[in-house]
């Protein structure tokens, strides 16, 4: 299964995919640190055995100590950078759905995490301990908007994607949807 930030719904059940961190701005961020780590790392290592290794660089003009000593270290934390971000991509960290049943009466929570014991978080909850869906707007320098479960239990459960935040009207109309399909109060909106 795909899974994109599509959602997709019937009379019953609305299932909303989670686009994970396979996202362009990732790809890209990936790909500009790799060329620049690999390109600090080969001018560090160029200058140590005195041969150019990058054809468009002069590297004789390098001392290797300390500065090629330091731009193969910068090199090193670009590359293992970037090789972490790719490897975020392929195992798609954070990518998953929310499933809403109210054939079942239940809500599905999907998400990937980092390979290990604990990669997959899966969250199932009743329908009847829904209280409300709830709204959380913070504009400022990092602005927030996010739309959470609010629990009977007084837990609140972030259900939207991380990273960029979501238009306001998109939002208001995502909740709205949600808060009416699920049958339950929406707080947050004033």
């Amino acid at each position: 299964m795909v899974l994109n930030m599509y959602s997709v719904s019937n009379h019953n059940i609305k299932v909303e995919n989670i686009l994970g961190s396979r996202r362009i701005s990732n790809y890209l961020w990936a790909s500009i640190i790799l060329c620049g780590g690999g390109s600090f790392f080969l001018l560090g290592l160029s200058s140590y055995l005195g041969t150019n290794l990058l054809p468009f660089v002069q590297s004789s003009s390098i001392i290797f100590i300390p500065q090629g000593m330091i731009m193969t270290f910068y090199g090193t934390i670009g590359i293992f950078l970037s090789l972490f971000l790719w490897l975020t991509i392929i195992w798609d960290v954070g990518g998953g759905y929310n499933e809403f049943n109210n054939h079942k009466g239940t809500i599905t929570i999907f998400r990937l995490g980092f390979p290990g014991k604990n990669r997959i978080l899966y969250l199932e909850y009743s329908i009847k301990d829904i209280k409300a869906i709830r709204i959380y707007i913070h504009d400022g320098l990092i602005p927030k908007r996010e739309i959470y479960l609010k629990i009977k239990d007084k837990r609140e459960i972030p259900i939207t994607r991380v990273g960029q935040p979501l238009l306001l009207s998109e939002i208001e109309e995502k909740a709205t949807e949600l808060a009416n399909f699920l049958g339950v109060v929406l707080e947050g909106i004033e």
